[in-house]
């Protein structure tokens, strides 16, 4: 079977820097390398409450069965957005299959032509796709700098459009965050609408993990909040959070909803049953908290100083080659820490990055970073 040639060039490519893409199946190593910070994706008590409701509701089947504009609107879709909505103290939610699919539908619908989109430059890829089937114009601003967002929103004073500004309350190679609330206050300066991305700080920030906006209360300065799923709450599918006029735009005009079969009836009472969960997983929380100060403190013991307050714990090793060879070497140790590399992230911002959970234990974290200062040690 014919292949074109340009592709092939693009994977040799990739070959030779190191940068090639493989499946590899799930590891059994001490996990510091998935979303799943509270651990309710292996959660028992989940799973047992969502088969129960599902029996109780009788809605045994495997799908949706068509888009929610269609056949595909069960009833749970109403109870879980309603739920999400008093939780985040929001007005409504809209639930989408993935967060690609949230931002995606978002990014493509909301702003309109002309309109203006000003987006961190790190924003992750979802945002920027949706960014692009955008017809608004768009221009990014360096990293969490404010001085430099306010000068082009200087520049692009205007009553005739509406402005854009796009950011994530962490962000998910660095696992750093904006200042939120200086933010807030350029929004309202110069009149702009906020989209604030929360999908690395659901469940990990706020005593409830409620998420950066929230446990900050700038909730009613956000014109909209986007959750994801997939990351603590261990399950699929996310939601975009505002006005009631926003949902019915979206309902409306958002492509990656009305053109997608609907998530089944399982999937909509998992995420149900997880918000539930998160509302009295106070002791689950502040011990993920513990041991990201726990991780801080250690890595500064070890000269591997990471200082936010995230989940996410990123090591800069430059070099595709180098930072594999790392990571491997942890593998090998009993430890899944997974390399981010170029394209990914810029060349020489290579990085090991820790996601650390609640389920981690101190010693874990401790006999890891020690293997790894040796390590580098061993590789200076």
């Amino acid at each position: 079977m014919k292949f074109p040639q340009s592709l092939h060039e693009k994977l040799n490519f990739r070959k030779e820097n190191n940068a090639l893409r493989i499946l590899k199946p799930q590891s059994q190593l001490i996990d510091f390398a998935s979303n799943d910070y509270l651990g309710f994706s292996r959660n028992e008590t989940i799973f047992k409450q969502v088969h129960q409701l599902l029996t109780d509701r009788k809605l045994i089947q495997n799908g949706a069965t068509g888009s929610r504009l269609l056949s595909g609107n069960h009833d749970l879709y109403k109870d879980t957005e309603t739920y999400i909505a008093q939780f985040h103290q929001t007005e409504e939610a809209l639930i989408f299959n993935s967060g690609y699919d949230a931002n995606l539908g978002f990014f493509s619908a909301v702003p309109q032509r002309n309109d203006i989109i000003l987006y961190d430059e790190f924003s992750h890829a979802s945002i920027r796709d949706g960014i692009q089937m955008s017809l608004a114009k768009a221009y990014k601003f360096k990293h969490n700098d404010l001085e430099d967002l306010e000068k082009i929103l200087q520049r692009c004073q205007t009553k005739l459009v509406e402005v854009y500004i796009v950011t994530e309350s962490v962000f998910s190679m660095d696992g750093d965050s904006p200042d939120l609330e200086k933010l807030v206050q350029l929004s309202e300066k110069y009149n702009a609408l906020l989209v604030i991305d929360e999908a690395h700080a659901l469940g990990v920030i706020g005593t409830n993990g409620e998420g950066l906006v929230q446990s900050l209360k700038l909730q009613d300065k956000v014109f909209a909040r986007i959750m994801t799923f997939g990351k603590a709450l261990g399950c699929h599918g996310a939601a975009i959070l505002g006005s009631e006029n926003l949902k019915q735009y979206l309902i409306n005009f958002s492509r990656s909803l009305i053109y997608t079969t609907a998530l089944s009836p399982h999937s909509i009472a998992t995420i149900l049953i997880a918000y539930q969960e998160l509302a009295k997983s106070q002791k689950v929380i502040q011990k993920l908290q513990d041991n990201l100060f726990y991780f801080n403190s250690i890595s500064s013991n070890f000269q591997l100083p990471t200082s936010n307050s995230s989940s996410i714990k990123s090591i800069v090793i430059s070099g595709n080659e180098k930072v594999k060879q790392v990571s491997t070497s942890l593998h090998e140790n009993g430890f899944d820490v997974k390399p981010i590399l170029s394209p990914t992230v810029p060349k020489g911002q290579e990085r090991l990055r820790f996601c650390l959970h609640s389920y981690n234990s101190k010693e874990e974290i401790e006999k890891a970073l020690k293997i790894l200062a040796e390590i580098l040690k061993e590789k200076q």
